[in-house]
């Protein structure tokens, strides 16, 4: 008997989120222990655990970016895989492969070693957070699709949390089981979630895409009608699926090439760069080299850890009001907020930095060469304490909304190579990132900070003027908005006009509403008034299908 509560379904869905941030602090709360740097160490013969060093800074990155490496690869084959196979069975399929790429990694007896299980460990990773939004975001209702979605941004915070804590308390541990027991517990939630996925329907439009239509219209009846095939939602969800569905299968084909395409390209480049900014705002940077930015600060032993632990508790609580009122927030907004913030904590630091410290030299603080930079006193609290806020306005904003937005942008025929295109680039940048903001630490010191500084800026600009709100639409009606005349390119309807659509949504789901009835609140061609603008409400001018 599959699960009909979307919640349940959900929940279930986005422990693949929770392996990435697995990954994130079993590294960057190892990488700082003696255990790791002795066993790992490439800095000569050592007498004492003060003299290892560990990995070269440009090693420690190679190391660090193996993961984003095969997340790139997982992301771009989980397209062909999902759409051959179905979203559940690609899900399913990651979850395999983990436990294969947690095997290796546990044992690992030297940096090849583990640098070859990171990368499998990341092919999971990539076909999981391509497919899991995807999954997601076809099986909710409009009005809670942000909210369930970006659940998988809350799952990646906890998965970081819960890791870093048992790895720091394996940190205490004497020799190898310090960090192998923590990568070996990384196969716990995969398990949880392979047999957790056994008792989830299959994503309705995936189904519909298969013309398996009874399997299609049952689980619109389980999920969304709860249990009456005569709902007036799961009717006109369940029309406008079939409208759809007809429309592309006369329309277009289903390849990559698709999405380079005249009609496609605008929406194509808005799902890569809300990925690739995601990267660029430097908040993965602050989580797997958070132990650098805090030696720096002048923190040292369990102070660095327990102080660096505190940021993974504001990632995990200030995500919540993101998936209680995203939905009515909306997209554009939120990006746009959290850009800003960002950008003015990411400026402070770069000030606060070279006004008040120093060179650290060539061997960094506490011999570590990637803290190149010195800090004490007042000047290193404020680093700390700017480095808490860029990621309080970071877990609320571009966090769940870059996992949100992109499969939201693209029609049923394309969306699972779509995402897997758009969340490849997110992985792509993940991997540059992390194999060269070790060097660049050690070359070019606090600038770093002034390189995401101009990150954040750039993409502020780039969401005011490009990216148009999704919010509170069904999947179709996001798809109208695209193919309208009016809307490919936003000539008629520029992004900054577009508005959120939330109370329409809300009263068709909850039956206050009839789909006929709700045919006359929406804009036809000639722009009549919407029942949402008569009460007070702006929505946009596509109609309904």
């Amino acid at each position: 008997m599959a699960i009909g509560n979307v919640y349940v379904i959900a929940a279930i869905a986005i422990i693949g989120g929770a392996l990435f941030g697995f990954d994130i602090s079993s590294q960057s709360a190892i990488l700082g222990t003696w255990q790791y740097k002795c066993y790992f160490n490439q800095g000569g013969p050592w007498t004492t655990h003060d003299e290892c060093s560990g990995p070269t800074a440009s090693t420690q990155g190679g190391i660090s970016a193996s993961m984003p490496g095969g997340s790139w690869v997982g992301a771009l084959a989980s397209g062909f895989i999902s759409d051959a196979l179905g979203r559940k069975s690609s899900i399913m399929i990651a979850c395999v492969i983990w436990l294969i790429g947690c095997i290796l990694v546990c044992a690992s007896q030297n940096i090849g070693m583990l640098v070859v299980g990171r990368f499998i460990n990341g092919l999971c990773v990539g076909i999981a957070s391509a497919q899991v939004p995807v999954y997601v975001s076809e099986i909710a209702p409009p009005s809670k699709r942000g909210r369930l979605v970006g659940a998988q941004q809350w799952a990646i915070t906890w998965g970081i949390l819960i890791m870093f804590y048992i790895s720091y308390g394996c940190s205490f541990i004497d020799g190898t089981a310090a960090f192998r027991v923590p990568w070996g517990l990384q196969m716990v939630p995969a398990l949880c979630l392979l047999f957790g996925m056994m008792f989830l329907p299959e994503s309705p439009r995936w189904l519909a895409r298969k013309d398996r239509w009874e399997e299609c219209h049952a689980v619109l009846t389980l999920v969304h009608g709860k249990g009456d095939p005569n709902s007036n939602f799961v009717r006109k969800e369940f029309q406008e699926i079939k409208d759809m569905h007809e429309f592309e299968r006369n329309n277009a084909d289903a390849s990559f090439l698709e999405l380079v395409k005249p009609n496609m390209i605008w929406r194509t480049h808005i799902g890569v760069f809300t990925q690739i900014w995601s990267q660029l705002t430097g908040m993965n940077v602050m989580m797997l080299y958070i132990v650098y930015v805090f030696a720096m600060a002048g923190l040292t032993g369990n102070n660095l850890l327990v102080s660096s632990s505190i940021q993974y508790v504001i990632n995990v609580v200030l995500t919540i009001p993101a998936l209680l009122y995203v939905d009515r927030w909306g997209r554009r907004p939120t990006l746009l907020l959290g850009a800003l913030g960002m950008m003015t904590f990411m400026f402070a630091n770069a000030g606060l930095m070279p006004s008040y410290g120093s060179y650290a030299g060539p061997n960094g603080v506490g011999n570590v060469p990637e803290a190149s930079w010195s800090l004490s006193g007042p000047p290193s609290k404020a680093v700390i304490a700017c480095t808490y806020l860029f990621v309080a306005c970071y877990a609320p904003t571009w966090g769940p909304v870059s996992w949100i937005y992109p499969p939201e942008l693209f029609p049923l025929r394309i969306r699972g190579k779509a995402v897997a295109l758009t969340t490849s680039s997110n992985w792509i940048f993940n991997f540059a990132l992390s194999y060269f903001v070790p060097p660049a630490f050690v070359n070019i010191q606090w600038k770093v900070y002034v390189v995401f500084g101009v990150f954040n800026a750039a993409m502020f600009l780039h969401v005011l003027f490009a990216f148009p709100e999704t919010a509170g639409k069904t999947l179709e009606e996001v798809e109208q908005m695209f193919t309208d005349p009016l809307g490919p390119k936003y000539i008629g309807t520029p992004a900054w006009k577009t508005h959120k659509k939330f109370h329409d949504a809300r009263l068709l789901e909850t039956g206050q509403i009839d789909p006929e009835k709700m045919a006359q609140f929406e804009h036809d061609e000639g722009g009549s008034r919407s029942g949402s603008e008569t009460r007070g409400e702006k929505v946009d001018a596509p109609a309904t299908a």
